[in-house]
């Protein structure tokens, strides 16, 4: 029988932490016999592709932005 998760004001807090001003991505909690033991967090940027908003040079800018079709790899 499966463990209660056991989720405290500082894990509440921690997660809190990770999600605070994230816009775009993700929060992966990793438990393990009702303990979290792992976070993981991917968090997205996302650039507008357009003249007067310039991207450095290696950042992926928007799809919608392209009308061209792309394969993915």
């Amino acid at each position: 029988m499966a463990k209660p998760l056991k989720v405290d004001e500082v894990w509440l807090a921690r997660i809190a932490g990770l999600l605070d001003d994230m816009e775009f991505g993700s929060l992966h909690i990793v438990v393990h016999e009702g303990q979290i033991v792992q976070m993981e967090r991917t968090e997205r940027k996302r650039f507008e592709n357009s003249a007067s908003n310039a991207r450095p040079s290696g950042e992926a800018g928007s799809r919608r932005a392209s009308n061209r079709s792309v394969g993915r790899g």
